[in-house]
């Protein structure tokens, strides 16, 4: 079992408002208990056995949500003594309608904490007698959490608790670090630890996360990969989580979305698709010289296969990464990864969403193709070649296998990117067959934050505002930069 105490000391995610609030005695506002709920959910959507304990201080006395998700199975109200341990036991047991059975004492030993709580100062706790009717909870010093989560990394911190968990350590946190540090304390943030532990909130594992001006937006990684629904709960996770706008696109080649709300914004969106049905279809509908290509790859000695990702093929794509720091004229981001680095990924890829196509010249790597499946469709992630074969049309052979995989694999679709933001290449896609399919992106505010960036258009990205006849001039302008920056780094 894991058995977590939950000190709520202050009853807002902001520090200065817990302090002003608990001063001045308010128990009002949106957010009043935010994490602790956010807490409670995460422990009741847990499949693991779980006993909370919920120390409540005069400040955070629950309110009528809170306790609604503090089912007696999972959790238990018990008391933080701050200064009056008789007075503040009486009021939370008829504010709860429970009995408390356990309490722990709230200490501080700084002067404002100490006038916040209304103690003598120099007074670092509360006195508690001993015929005081709870019991004190410790038995034994527990694991506290939020401390190690301060200046260790997620899978230290996860890998520490699951061993104090064996031996029946309790685990002890504090709301307030849920997802803030605090730098005077040493403590938090205490999230990715804790749904972790719990196994809860994989939903929003593959989200990804950036900001735009003052909003938070995420994104669905495997947006391309499956049809996406957001549902009221999950919307209201990312809110709850600080994100405050959703955006994903609706796949509109093999799904039609059964609502769209009003409240969500819309932009056109586009990716380069292929209709994959047999390979011998492919082969017919491209146009002789790509054709060509693919034969002088063929007799220049490349072949291709599907490889399994091992130490040899991550060694082989590393020296393809580190080739050349400029690819397709502009700075290539791969370019000076570690050899552990790429090792580690590649091995990661050893599941059945993903394939790896290699090509080779005299048995040395000169090029691979990485992709991604995904419902009926395929997803080019990568496709590279060393540029000193480039007289040999390694990608050309390369997006002939990767075809070949997909019609073998009944794909339906394969995906290569989005087609405007490179000339160039959009020119070697639209000769290997793929085509330009519109689609609609949306954008669903979670928070007022959020509805506010829409309105303002901070969801936009810049490349995609603008007209052709501005972008198209501006590609070399921003290849050139990017090689620049590239030399001054290396430099």
């Amino acid at each position: 079992m894991i058995t977590l105490t939950i000190d709520v000391d202050y009853p807002f995610p902001s520090r200065a408002k817990g302090f002003l609030f608990t001063a001045l005695n308010l128990k009002t506002g949106k957010d009043y208990l935010k994490n602790s709920k956010i807490i409670a959910k995460m422990i009741n959507e847990s499949n693991r056995d779980v006993k909370a304990y919920w120390f409540f201080t005069p400040a955070t006395t629950p309110d009528s949500e809170l306790l609604s998700l503090l089912g007696e199975e999972k959790h238990e109200v018990a008391l933080h003594v701050a200064s009056n341990p008789n007075a503040e036991l009486q009021h939370l047991e008829k504010a709860t309608n429970r009995k408390v059975r356990y309490y722990t004492v709230h200490g501080t030993e700084r002067l404002l904490g100490q006038m916040i709580w209304r103690r003598k100062l120099g007074q670092g706790k509360a006195e508690v007698s001993k015929d005081f009717r709870p019991k004190y909870f410790y038995e034994r010093p527990p694991l506290e959490l939020d401390v190690f989560c301060y200046n260790n990394s997620v899978a230290q911190v996860v890998k520490l608790a699951e061993s104090h968990i064996a031996i029946g350590t309790v685990l002890h946190i504090h709301p307030e670090w849920l997802f803030q540090r605090g730098t005077i304390n040493h403590r938090g943030p205490i999230y990715e630890a804790l749904k972790t532990i719990l196994q809860v909130d994989k939903d929003l594992e593959t989200l990804a996360i950036s900001k735009k001006g003052f909003a938070k937006i995420a994104r669905e990684t495997r947006e391309f990969q499956r049809d996406i629904v957001p549902t009221g709960r999950f919307l209201q996770k990312l809110a709850e989580r600080g994100i405050d706008v959703f955006t994903f696109i609706e796949r509109k080649w093999c799904f039609t979305l059964p609502r769209v709300e009003r409240t969500w914004a819309t932009t056109k969106d586009n990716i380069a698709l292929l209709k994959v049905e047999s390979y011998e279809d492919w082969w017919q509908s491209i146009s002789k010289k790509t054709r060509n290509m693919v034969r002088k790859a063929e007799k220049s000695g490349v072949k291709t296969d599907v490889v399994e990702p091992d130490e040899k093929l991550a060694e082989g794509i590393w020296r393809i990464y580190n080739e050349t720091p400029i690819r397709q004229e502009r700075a290539f981001p791969h370019y000076g990864m570690p050899l552990e680095t790429v090792t580690r990924n590649v091995l990661a890829a050893r599941t059945e969403d993903y394939s790896l196509i290699g090509a080779y010249v005299e048995g040395e790597l000169a090029g691979f193709v990485q992709l991604a499946h995904g419902d009926k469709i395929a997803i080019l992630a990568q496709i590279l070649s060393l540029q000193r074969h480039a007289d040999k049309a390694v990608n050309n052979v390369l997006i002939a296998k990767a075809v070949d995989v997909c019609a073998s694999k009944q794909a339906g679709w394969l995906m290569y990117g989005r087609m405007g933001n490179h000339p160039s290449l959009d020119n070697f896609k639209q000769n290997n067959g793929f085509k330009q399919f519109f689609l609609i992106r949306y954008y669903v505010p979670t928070t007022r934050k959020g509805w506010i960036a829409i309105r303002l258009g901070l969801h936009r990205e810049i490349k995609d505002v603008l007209p052709k006849q501005v972008k198209y001039p501006l590609i070399p302008v921003y290849n050139w930069i990017s090689r620049n920056k590239t030399r001054i780094r290396r430099r």
